[in-house]
Order: structure tokens, then C-alpha cells, then sequence
């Protein structure tokens, strides 16, 4: 039987819990606002797609992380890596550019904090 591997357990019931986060509280913050905007039917159509699209994502990564806690996977382990980490600097680069800062998107410390899971992770296996 396999062994669990603590840390990739750890990030996937954190990346569980930040779906629930995006889906309930999330929701309700940016995409409820964006539906009752006047913005052009085709803008709000697309973000809700965008917004979706995101959560599926983020329930992947979830059902990825699960997987990686009881089974090595190089390429699987870099893409989830790679995402996550490219997930953070997406929100370090807007704030700082659109809002002068990191703080009101922090949407970035769990994106570094999973990968780094990750990565104790993958220290522990070999």
C-alpha cells in the first residue's frame, strides 16, 4: 500500500478549502457586483466564463493535490507547481501595478503557500 504523503494532503485540503472560499465568499464579492453592473452583456458573459473556468481549475488542482498524496507523479506535480506559482505572481503583478499594492488581492499567499507544501512534499519523498 502506498504511503500518504503529509504535505501534498496538507495542500490539497488547503486547495479544497480555497475552493469553497472562491465559490462562496468569492462570488458573492466580485462576480454578484459584476452581474449587476451595466457593463456589456458579452463583458459579463465572458467573466462569468473566466470565473468558472477558474474554479475548475481550482477544484482540479484539489482533485490533483489528492491524488499526489498517495501517488509520485513528476509532470503532474510540476504543472499543479507551476499553475499555482503562476496564479501568485498574476495576483503580486496586478495589485502592484493596478493597485499599488499586494495586500487587497492576497490571493497570493496561498498560491506560494500550496506550492511550498509541494515542495516540502516531494523533499519528504525522495
Amino acid at each position: 500500500m502506498t504511503q500518504t504523503n503529509r504535505w501534498h494532503l496538507v495542500a490539497a485540503v488547503l486547495m479544497t478549502l480555497t475552493v469553497l472560499i472562491h465559490v462562496f465568499l468569492g462570488g458573492p464579492e466580485v462576480m454578484d457586483p459584476i452581474r449587476a453592473s451595466t457593463l456589456d452583456p458579452l463583458v459579463i458573459a465572458v467573466t462569468n466564463v473566466v470565473w468558472h473556468a477558474i474554479t475548475l481549475l481550482l477544484a482540479i488542482f484539489a482533485v490533483a493535490l489528492f491524488w499526489l498524496s498517495r501517488h509520485a507523479n513528476r509532470p503532474l506535480w510540476a504543472l499543479v507547481l507551476a499553475m499555482q506559482v503562476g496564479f501568485a505572481l498574476i495576483f503580486l503583478g496586478y495589485g502592484i501595478a493596478d493597485l499599488g499594492t499586494i495586500w487587497p488581492m492576497s490571493q497570493w499567499v496561498i498560491f506560494l503557500g500550496i506550492p511550498a507544501l509541494m515542495l516540502m512534499g516531494e523533499r519528504t519523498r525522495a
